[in-house]
């Protein structure tokens, strides 16, 4: 119904894409509520959060300001966003716009903003994230115990 790519390899790896995105996300909730330990100030500090990485991450936002850019670096959903896009189109894949007339993927404004090329550094910016964020909230856990 969206006009994905009819292939099985494109929805495996689509379906993969989403599970290490959510994955990221649960160990972003995890070291959240580990850091706080109080479920009312855990779930605001996570709406906030997510609520700033959807926005920075450039699936709303195409031109974010300069003195927030970096923000888009350390988002999760920057780097899934990139993988499904990149997953669904090639550089030189070309579309239909108008009859007759054929352009490239690179030309859409949105996607040559965000850049498909260099799948194998975002898949490392996630897994550097799986990891980072259950260690976070590991460390929270343990200097938080009483001795």
């Amino acid at each position: 119904m969206g006009g994905l790519k009819p292939s099985l390899i494109t929805f495996i790896l689509t379906l993969l894409i989403v599970l290490f995105n959510v994955l990221v996300s649960q160990g972003l909730g995890l070291a959240l509520g580990a850091i706080l330990m109080e479920v009312k100030q855990a779930t605001t500090l996570a709406s906030v959060t997510m609520l700033v990485f959807l926005l920075a991450g450039g699936y709303y936002i195409q031109h974010i300001p300069a003195f927030i850019a970096w923000l888009k670096y350390i988002t999760f959903s920057h780097y899934c966003y990139k993988l499904l896009v990149g997953v669904q189109y090639s550089e030189t894949e070309v579309y239909e716009c108008e009859l007759g007339a054929h352009w490239k993927v690179l030309d859409f404004p949105a996607i040559y903003y965000l850049g498909i090329d260099n799948k194998g550094w975002d898949v490392f910016a996630l897994a550097v994230m799986l990891v980072g964020y259950r260690l976070l909230a590991y460390v929270a856990l343990r200097l938080g115990q009483p001795h």
